[in-house]
């Protein structure tokens, strides 16, 4: 027998443990060249397909990410399988085999696998990068369909990266297992598990860093997030660490001494193993809680970015056009029924107008708590409270209550302004501006950048003195598909010297911030598709890794009278709280990020990661049911053969 067909023989024997870890490969690869042939697409290198530019670069990003990613997870892979073959390795060697000789049976089992996962990766790849490209010109919105293509680059790059990442992993585990001695490999799996001790002061601070950790994620806005996003990432990264090596082996000490709950039915032998399984896995479980955290935040920030897209267009653009003139009953820019009727035969007819008349404010100065006053030259319009209310009644928007002399802007100011003066007409005026927080309810234009609102009294008594010709009319319209709308609000003829005191970019401005948005989920999803991919995997093989263990274990509770119903039970309970508590802790973690991100965001949107984590808790439900059945059909099988 060559060595050839002994590595292939041994993949044969083990290929139960190694399908997850050949799948995984395969889905690295099959993921690295699909990004790879749309960067190396002829027509994207060429320049044929113009807004492929906006994402070439982040597909490179994700290139640099997933080759990291593959190393690392091969690396642990590798490992985990040295562990699991030690007591072959010992054997082998007990029979005459060199050092230098399993070395090279282990790089040959390594090419082997590479040379079967690069090919079967490459081809998967191959087969749906169609759809791939398909995908990209909807979100691309490519006019022709991407042609399929397989740049040789991109299949060389692929091939020859992932060959030599292989062999370079398979010549760092080689050289460990040459370090090992004889009694060792035999006596792997086999060292007593010892007396499960926790430390109370290691407790107390898992609980402290994860308690502090979550306190400043509330707290985290954008004054306070440079210096505060990187101590909640230590103290939680430090709490998680803590959590299961030390608050695990707590809790499991206290349930054991629950005598009701310890001696109910299996209950004895679940809490015996799992301790011990926390224990030897606290590492794992550690990285995967993390690597969960990441998935979760990083999916639901891109998934908040798309919800949060049209909530900002409706900040800064409350109607899909509007008009300023200038004079009561001059329409020098357009005509309204115009506007309307060009608008209706275009298929986009008016739903909603609203009116809002005004004075023209000059010379303003605005006095900031700080000192640092601003002088504002352009004219500013200034509307009444009513007319506030009314619109932001109409837009669910929260109402304003202002005092006879104080005066109101919408947004926001820092540090915040405290007097606002100017002149209406030849009348000075001079406000103390309310700290009651207002919202911008009009498009800006020419005229609006910046809108003043003053209570009703003080209003009609500025007004009073402006005539009818100097008073300034803003007009709102809000159209039926406004998404779509926006050729047929461009080809609204208006002169080029008025053009500013129009607003009718919010579709474009929506298109374009929709366009970017999707792009960022569409490449983020793949990237958190991969590394949930990764954390399944890692558990699915230190499972694996203590098979054997497990096997001789319950061929001796199945000898003394426990059934092969009350066997499952058992490792289903333990397969679903290895799998799931670390799924629970990365949620947590993503929960308190994304509240986090929300107050940064000053938005409210943050309870749509719910969608993400459903998405992955069901993800992760079809992982554990296949693990579980896997795992449970290896154990049977040994325990059936003992």
């Amino acid at each position: 027998m060559t060595f050839r067909s002994l590595a292939l023989s041994n993949m044969k024997g083990n290929w139960r443990s190694y399908s997850a870890f050949f799948l995984s490969c395969v889905f690295s690869v099959l993921i690295f060249y699909m990004y790879s042939s749309f960067i190396f697409h002829p027509d994207v290198v060429n320049g044929h397909i113009e807004q492929a530019a906006k994402v070439r670069r982040g597909m490179l990003f994700c290139l640099y990410i997933i080759g990291i990613f593959s190393f690392l997870f091969v690396l642990y892979s590798n490992s985990a399988f040295l562990k699991t073959r030690k007591q072959e390795f010992g054997l082998l060697s007990l029979f005459g085999m060199t050092k230098a000789q399993l070395r090279k049976l282990v790089i040959y089992e390594s090419i082997a696998l590479a040379i079967l996962s690069i090919g079967v990766g490459i081809g998967l790849g191959m087969l749906f990068s169609k759809l791939f490209f398909m995908a990209l010109s909807v979100f691309l919105k490519v006019t022709d369909p991407i042609p399929f293509a397989a740049p040789l680059k991109a299949v060389g790059m692929t091939g020859l990266g992932f060959f030599v990442l292989f062999v370079a992993i398979a010549v760092l585990t080689s050289l460990r297992i040459g370090k090992a001695e004889l009694i060792e490999l035999f006596k792997a799996g086999r060292k007593p598990k010892g007396t499960l001790l926790y430390s109370p002061w290691l407790v107390a601070l898992a609980l402290l860093s994860l308690g502090s950790g979550y306190v400043m994620a509330i707290m985290l806005n954008s004054f306070n997030f440079f210096y505060m996003a990187l101590l909640i990432l230590v103290t939680v990264t430090v709490g998680t660490y803590f959590l299961f090596t030390q608050f695990s082996v707590l809790l499991i000490r206290f349930l054991q001494k629950r005598h009701s709950f310890f001696y109910n039915r299996t209950n004895m032998v679940v809490l015996s193993q799992l301790g011990y399984k926390l224990k030897d896995n606290a590492r794992i479980l550690f990285m995967v809680s993390i690597m969960s955290a990441v998935i979760l935040t990083a999916s639901g920030t891109f998934y908040l970015m798309q919800i949060s897209a049209k909530q900002q267009i409706f900040q800064f653009y409350p109607y899909a056009m509007a008009v300023m003139e200038k004079g009561l009953q001059s329409h020098k820019v357009i005509d309204p029924e115009e506007l309307k009727t060009h608008l209706r035969e275009a298929g986009h007819p008016v739903t909603d107008e609203k009116i809002v008349a005004g004075a023209s404010v000059t010379g303003i100065k605005l006095t900031r708590s700080n000192g640092n006053n601003i002088d504002y030259n352009p004219d500013t319009m200034m509307i009444s409270e009513s007319d506030y209310n009314r619109l932001a009644e109409a837009q669910g928007k929260k109402k304003l209550h202002l005092k006879p002399g104080m005066a109101a802007m919408p947004g926001s100011f820092s540090p915040p302004i405290e007097r606002i003066q100017g002149k209406v007409q030849n009348t000075t005026i001079d406000f103390p501006v309310s700290a009651d927080h207002s919202d911008s309810v009009m498009n800006q234009t020419d005229f609006n950048w910046m809108t003043i609102i003053v209570a009703d009294s003080d209003y009609k008594q500025l007004l009073a003195g402006v005539p009818e010709s100097d008073q300034l009319v803003w007009y709102g319209y809000e159209v039926k598909d406004w998404e779509s709308a926006g050729p047929a609000i461009k080809k609204l003829q208006v002169k080029e010297d008025l053009e500013g005191q129009v607003s009718r970019n919010r579709a474009d401005n929506f298109a374009n911030m929709k366009e970017t948005s999707s792009l960022t989920l569409f490449i983020g999803l793949f990237i958190s598709l991969l590394f949930f991919i990764a954390s399944g995997s890692l558990i699915y093989f230190k499972m694996f890794t203590e098979l054997q263990e497990d096997q001789a274990q319950f061929h001796a509770l199945k000898r003394i009278g426990m059934t092969r119903q009350e066997i499952r039970k058992i490792t289903v309970t333990q397969i679903a709280i290895i799998f799931y508590l670390p799924c629970l802790v990365g949620t947590i973690h993503a929960l308190f990020a994304m509240k986090a991100l929300d107050g940064l965001m000053e938005s409210s949107v943050w309870l749509y990661s719910f969608v993400i984590i459903g998405i992955f808790v069901v993800m992760q439900t079809i992982y554990f049911l296949l693990a579980s059945m896997s795992y449970s059909k290896g154990l049977n099988r040994g325990t059936a053969s003992a």
